[in-house]
């Protein structure tokens, strides 16, 4: 047996012991832990802190699944599509997998061509996180999760206490709250995560989404080269652009006017308007079919929109297959390879120095 697939035999028999669900305190273990309130369910997997379904009501009443995604943690494992985890150390990609930080050259694992993406090969997404807090049910359901993040991951610098928590009701009866902070025990690092949810709000096999109407609060972007990354550190307005979602427009209108990274789609760094740290509003999404519509609010200074142009015929949960289009990602994060571009905000953290990101998805019908 190869050495991949001993592992997953052993993460399967982890998972099928897991602790029970409304048990608390410290697990080290893997398992699907459900987040409840009357008709509004999140289940969570501590494989990558991962978002695995996202369960509402349509205008109708009718319930249905709105994150695209996979049915058990084992196939997590082997995921490439990144269905809902946290990205990091540094989420998006680090030109040629490398940086220059206090005179010292790092060079990390590099995944991406001849860059680093969401972290490296195994990044924050491809780990277990340790299940700190869990409350299934109640008031306010929620669960924390933590990772040690070692001097060294993946080449980057310092040790780091990473703390994830989801939270439902967070902001109203159909709110999802993700608060994530990461704090530098030792050395400098960068840090930038991200949460890589699939929305499709008619359903996550409902086919795809270039009907949902999007409204981005972002009048400028980061110009982004052939490998998806900032072309010269600059950032340009959206006005007169395919990219420009100030106004709420279908997804679809102007997707064939842009290239996700050499295939049509949105894969783009947005500049959030309003002052960073704050919590204000990023965007909205409506899909008029079944009536639901999502608010994005967060406290970063950039939001990424992907529209899963990469899906290929891919098999997801309950006998779906995710193609084209089949689902949204919106990622608020710091500006992409800030290590290596001093004109953007610094993403760097100092020993001691604690990294807060916050956001709200709040759920309407």
């Amino acid at each position: 047996m190869a050495r991949g697939e001993l592992f997953l035999a052993l993460l399967c028999v982890v998972v099928a012991s897991a602790p029970a669900a409304n048990a608390a305190g410290a697990r080290k273990t893997v398992g699907v832990y459900e987040l409840k309130k009357g008709d509004f369910s999140v289940k969570v997997t501590n494989w990558g802190a991962t978002i695995m379904s996202v369960v509402v009501p349509d205008s109708r009443g009718n319930l249905a699944d709105i994150v695209l995604g996979l049915d058990t943690v084992a196939e997590y494992v082997n995921d490439t599509s990144f269905f809902g985890p946290v990205a990091g150390r540094v989420a998006q990609r680090i030109a040629r997998g490398r940086f220059v930080l206090d005179g010292k050259v790092y060079h990390l694992n590099i995944n991406d061509g001849r860059n680093t993406l969401q972290g490296g090969g195994r990044g924050f997404h491809k780990v277990i996180w340790t299940v700190k807090e869990y409350v299934g049910g109640g008031d306010s359901p929620h669960i924390t999760l933590y990772y040690r993040s070692f001097d060294g991951e993946q080449g980057f610098p310092g040790n780091l206490d990473v703390h994830v928590t989801y939270r439902v009701g967070a902001a109203g009866p159909y709110a999802l709250g993700v608060h994530m902070n990461t704090t530098a025990l030792d050395r400098a690092t960068p840090v930038n995560l991200l949460q890589h949810t699939y929305w499709n709000l008619g359903g996550h096999g409902a086919g795809d989404v270039l009907g949902h109407a999007l409204r981005l609060w972002a009048s400028r972007y980061t110009p982004l080269d052939g490998e998806m990354l900032p072309s010269s550190g600059r950032v340009a307005p959206v006005a007169g652009t395919p990219l420009d979602f100030r106004a709420p427009t279908p997804i679809g209108a102007r997707v064939g006017q842009v290239m996700g990274g050499r295939v049509v789609g949105y894969d783009a760094n947005y500049v959030v308007d309003g002052e960073p740290g704050r919590m204000g509003p990023v965007a909205a999404v409506r899909d008029g079919a079944s009536g639901r519509a999502l608010e994005l609010w967060g406290n970063q200074p950039c939001v990424q929109l992907y529209t899963a142009h990469w899906l290929n015929r891919t098999r997801g949960k309950a006998g779906a297959v995710y193609d084209r289009y089949a689902g949204f990602c919106l990622e608020t994060q710091g500006y992409p390879d800030a290590v290596n571009h001093p004109e953007f905000p610094s993403q760097t953290l100092r020993r001691g120095q604690v990294y807060r990101h916050d956001m709200v998805f709040k759920l309407s019908f």
